[in-house]
């Protein structure tokens, strides 16, 4: 196939999802905005404000990060493991699987839908915040490089999810069992140097503390862990999941209902 080609197969698949997404924006767009707008009037507003202050920032600043990073990883998530189970079970994955498009542009559609939904989601909800704080900015491009390569992670593992989903309700185990915990417990609304030393360590085996803290560096300056590790993971990860991605494609393994 020749990059004309690839080139269409790519931007076709892609804007597939992209007009899905807006198409339903009231249910892909608006459920995040008014739920991350709830937590910031509770936890930010209504908590917050008998807090003190988190590694020098108000605690609704402190959470501001944590809460974007949340929706965007449950919606890069949840966009491709719904529109890729969706695509097997509907058989519509079968035609491009026959068709020449080569297997990694066929993931990479699936994955760029899923990294435009938490992009869009994670800015709707950092603008949401604007009502309740105010933003500063220490790295723009470590803010950008964490929001990116998280929704690209998240997206991969959605496609992962959706590639072994015998039924709907095998798309939501891991959200709800693996995600919404690790996601909770990732340094969103706390510092873990508020924590046990035994808990400290154990959370440090939390993958998503990585990325929560990468994302607030990038508005704050401040982290729980070392910025170049928080990176290193993401990127290692993301190897991880595409490399076995593209061994089960070629193999066929979880592309049939």
């Amino acid at each position: 196939m020749n990059p004309q080609g690839i080139a269409v197969a790519y931007f076709t698949i892609l804007r597939k999802e992209v007009v899905r997404i807006l198409r339903i924006w009231s249910q892909t767009l608006l459920p995040p905005v008014i739920t991350m707008g709830l937590y910031y009037v509770i936890f930010g507003t209504f908590i917050g404000s008998q807090i003190a202050d988190m590694q020098g920032v108000s605690y609704i600043q402190f959470i501001v990060p944590g809460l974007v990073m949340m929706s965007v990883i449950t919606n890069a998530y949840a966009n491709v493991v719904s529109t890729f189970f969706g695509a097997k079970f509907m058989h519509n994955l079968e035609e491009l699987l026959v068709s020449p498009t080569p297997n990694w542009v066929v993931i990479a559609g699936f994955v760029s839908g899923g990294v435009v939904r938490g992009l869009l989601v994670g800015v709707l909800v950092l603008l949401t915040s604007l009502f309740f704080t105010k933003l500063t900015i220490f790295s723009f491009p470590i803010i950008v490089a964490a929001v990116v390569l998280t929704s690209i992670l998240f997206s991969l593992g959605g496609l992962l999810n959706g590639m072994f989903a015998k039924n709907f309700d095998g798309v939501q185990i891991v959200p709800i069992f693996v995600l919404t915990p690790l996601t909770y417990l990732g340094g969103v609304f706390y510092s873990i140097d508020l924590l046990p030393p035994l808990w400290q360590g154990v959370s440090l085996f939390n993958p998503i503390l990585y990325m929560v803290n990468a994302f607030r560096y990038g508005f704050l300056g401040v982290s729980d862990v070392n910025i170049i590790w928080s990176f290193s993971i993401i990127l290692a990860f993301i190897v991880v999941f595409a490399g076995c991605i593209l061994y089960f494609f070629k193999r066929g393994m979880g592309l049939k209902k």
